[in-house]
């Protein structure tokens, strides 16, 4: 890639690097958004080995310094979870936003990862697609055991649903093909079958 592709990403993961909270992966504790930056990246290349620059950077800046926002700042009620999700997703485009610009980005292109972090044009336009896939694929790889084993069947039944539903046939093949424990593939076939 370009100069100013590893720019912003250096830039994109100095931030991510500064998540307070951390996460176990191959025995070493790490910046959660951090990795979680990289895991989306990852499973964009896979699904979208010729993506576009645009959507590799969105892949890197999705939940940038997401930590800045945690969830409890808004009522927990469904009115307060939307804001809170809106709120969000519209600091992280204006975050990456300003990273890309300083990285020497035309406005064509902030506005187009910006689109992609919004979620623009969904389902419609084929790279927000990409990105939900990836998106659900790590939560499917990497977060789903450990919410099932605080949550009741009935709720992760339903969070699977909702993430099949907004998954392509790709991203469903991908899925499949994860290495699932007991619990999990029994939850995911209740969930598949309705």
């Amino acid at each position: 890639m370009n100069e100013k592709f590893e720019a912003a990403y250096r830039r994109f993961d100095e931030e991510n690097s500064r998540d307070p909270n951390r996460e176990t992966a191959g025995g070493v504790a790490q910046p959660r958004e951090l990795l979680y930056a990289q895991r989306l990246a990852v499973w964009v290349d896979r699904l979208a080995p010729d993506a576009s620059e645009a959507l590799r950077l969105a892949a890197r800046c999705q939940h940038i310094r997401r930590w800045e926002f945690p969830r409890k700042n808004q009522p927990m009620t469904r009115t307060g979870y939307l804001k809170w999700r809106a709120d969000l997703k519209k600091f992280h485009a204006e975050t990456s936003g300003a990273i890309l610009r300083e990285a020497g980005y035309d406005d064509e292109t902030i506005r187009r990862v910006q689109d992609l972090n919004l979620k623009k044009h969904f389902p419609a336009d084929a790279e927000t697609r990409t990105l939900e896939d990836a998106l659900c694929l790590v939560f499917l790889e990497f977060q789903f055991a450990a919410l099932a084993a605080k949550s009741d069947d009935e709720k992760m039944i339903n969070a699977l649903q909702k993430s099949w539903g907004k998954m392509t046939e790709a991203g469903r093949a991908a899925a499949l093909k994860l290495n699932f424990g007991g619990r999990e593939k029994a939850l995911l076939q209740r969930a598949l079958n309705g």
